[in-house]
């Protein structure tokens, strides 16, 4: 029976969820995932993600969110950073999400990273995509996804999400809610100005009719 990595649920309600990061990269200790809710899409952006999820590239890659930095969206925008800016990057503990590879199988995000980290004898903190530049000379990363699968040796791929969205954490790893807000505030801004630039290509193309109130004559 085929495996679809990346593909699961929430415990509580059964909503079905595509996960970026099974491990955020910087959380110590890991505790959250980020994940994307089906259900609050567009349908177009819906088409192209659940297309994205089940072709070969998602499904050799580690994290979804590799794939999803280099994917564009119906729109030309790209799917990581619309996601990032949009909100519909959800972080959810990985204990509140459970895998479903295949119709038959089930198992706990939590637990799945646990199995992955115990192959590989290192922690769940180091299941999180590291960059390829950081890497001593020699070192590679490993890569194990699905229920069944081993790991194998991998060459490092894109590390998706903070490159992807202009997101960039610190020296040391982590975002802080100063980084997002400061984000936030720039993805705002640029969102503005393109918003104003576009009503004045309008105007020029078709000028907004004015309509005039004619004053009543008092007597």
């Amino acid at each position: 029976m085929a495996e679809i990595k990346h593909v699961g649920r929430l415990k509580k309600n059964n909503r079905k969820v595509v996960v970026a990061y099974r491990v955020i990269p910087g959380e110590n200790p890991p505790v959250n995932s980020l994940v994307i809710d089906t259900a609050t899409l567009r349908d177009e952006d819906h088409d192209v993600l659940i297309k994205t999820v089940e072709s070969n590239s998602s499904q050799t890659a580690f994290e979804f969110a590799e794939v999803m930095a280099r994917t564009q969206l119906s729109d030309g925008a790209n799917m990581l950073a619309r996601f990032h800016s949009t909100g519909k990057l959800q972080p959810l503990p990985m204990s509140e999400i459970e895998m479903t590879p295949n119709t038959a199988t089930v198992i706990g995000l939590d637990e799945l990273n646990k199995i992955i980290a115990d192959q590989r004898g290192v922690t769940i903190s180091d299941l999180a995509l590291k960059d390829p530049n950081e890497l001593k000379p020699g070192e590679s990363i490993t890569e194990a996804g699905s229920v069944s699968e081993m790991p194998k040796t991998t060459n490092p791929a894109v590390v998706a999400e903070a490159k992807a969205a202009n997101l960039q954490a610190p020296n040391d790893g982590v975002l802080t809610d100063a980084d997002l807000a400061a984000k936030y505030r720039s993805d705002a801004d640029r969102l503005y100005k393109e918003a104003k630039a576009l009503r004045a290509q309008a105007e020029e193309l078709v000028p907004t009719t004015k309509k005039k109130s004619s004053a009543k004559a008092t007597t």
